[in-house]
């Protein structure tokens, strides 16, 4: 489990094919804070520490992780972010008694969003995203929702013509600096996650609609 405070942002150092994609990723944190088998949050998309090293590629005191990605993950989300030189936002999962900052994250991402448009609000970013159809009933306004392994508040919901959601975030400016974010543009497709209990909600309403 996850919380969408990111720690820090990673970067693609190579990908392999042993069956799945194996990806190495470049990260200034402690190997004494990385364990085998860990699970990491990458842009949002949980997955499992395979190997750890420094120095890779002789460049010396780089610290550096791998881990393995199924074509099934690629294929459900943001395909560029699997590419040499992509930044990752990434995040350790959640220790019992740590803080929970953000919201209740699981790692697995629902569907790929687009961003629809992006404009200052102060010192701060408003920024507009459409959500494919499928997703549209579990986005609230106040409501959570994890974009790129960032946990966020939505502050408006509108449904499209053609079944997809638009909703908005605010992006305050720390939030731009330590995270992927502030560098996305108009067009850009992000990793979603819809908030777990909206998940819940539906299918208990589902539910009870055919009792």
């Amino acid at each position: 489990m996850f919380t969408g405070i990111i720690v820090e942002v990673g970067k693609v150092l190579a990908i392999s094919d042993h069956g799945d994609a194996r990806v190495t990723i470049a990260t200034r944190r402690s190997q004494t804070c990385i364990a085998i088998g860990a699970s990491i949050a990458c842009s949002g998309v949980c997955l499992t520490v395979v190997e750890k090293g420094t120095g890779f590629g002789g460049e010396a005191g780089t610290g550096w992780f791998a881990v393995d990605v199924s074509g099934e993950t690629i294929r459900r989300t943001v395909p560029t972010q699997w590419q040499v030189g992509a930044p990752l936002n990434l995040e350790p999962a959640l220790k019992v008694g740590e803080e929970l900052g953000g919201h209740i994250v699981t790692g697995h991402v629902d569907g790929v969003g687009e961003v629809a448009a992006i404009t200052p609000e102060g010192a701060s970013r408003r920024i507009d995203f459409l959500a494919p159809a499928e997703l549209a009933p579990y986005i609230a306004a106040k409501g959570s929702i994890t974009i790129d392994g960032v946990s966020l508040t939505v502050n408006t919901v509108a449904d499209e013509a053609d079944g997809r959601a638009r909703f908005s975030i605010n992006v305050i400016p720390h939030t731009s600096e330590v995270t992927t974010l502030g560098a996305l543009v108009p067009g850009n497709a992000v990793n979603l996650e819809i908030d777990v209990l909206a998940r819940y909600l539906m299918r208990m309403q589902s539910t009870a609609r055919q009792a």
